[in-house]
């Protein structure tokens, strides 16, 4: 049931969209609302990612975020993988990841520490038009210490120019919620 439904919410996205080709070389700065749900800790953080097609399919990624978080937290992450992606149909590609995450997290007193592990991520990408681009998806990541995190996303990005786009997207974890803005800058084009 639910495969079937996924083929027709496809069938349906490509009748209303031009094709896109979907671009996997960029550069991109960010600005986030973070928000660890269970101990009521917000704050605010910025970040930088990029990603770089290496042929046809695949494409390496990684990103880096600092926040500064209620009560003197201070929160730092990083991630770096490999990416595979087909088209779907002509306006959506689906796009699977293994990385490399890190975290590291300074709060006074003891409560210091770091930990590392491995993240899997699938999602979906759809041109809604040659402008706006939409996706979704699903990740996951096992730390070795502090356990593991799954989480859902959604987000959109509208293209400016043929290098530049700004995005909206929203990602609800297990204990983590994050709302960011992303300038986003193709090269290569």
């Amino acid at each position: 049931m639910l495969r079937s439904s996924l083929v027709l919410l496809l069938l349906a996205l490509t009748v209303s969209a031009s094709a896109k080709e979907f671009d996997y070389d960029y550069f991109s700065l960010s600005y986030a609302n973070i928000e660890i749900d269970d101990s009521n800790v917000d704050g605010d953080g910025f970040g930088l990612a990029g990603s770089y097609a290496i042929n046809e399919d695949f494409h390496v990624f990684a990103g880096y975020q600092s926040a500064g978080l209620d009560f003197g937290i201070d929160l730092s992450a990083f991630g770096a993988g490999i990416g595979y992606h087909t088209t779907l149909t002509p306006v959506v590609d689906l796009v699977a990841s293994v990385s490399y995450q890190y975290i590291d997290f300074d709060a006074p007193g003891p409560g210091d520490g770091d930990d590392n592990g491995l993240g899997l991520g699938v999602g979906l990408r759809f041109a809604a038009s040659e402008e706006i681009e939409l996706n979704a998806g699903i990740s996951y990541v096992d730390f070795s210490d502090i356990g593991n995190d799954t989480s859902f996303g959604v987000g959109g990005l509208y293209s400016f120019t043929d290098a530049f786009a700004l995005g909206l997207s929203a990602d609800w974890g297990d204990d983590i919620s994050s709302y960011t803005l992303e300038g986003r800058f193709y090269f290569g084009r």
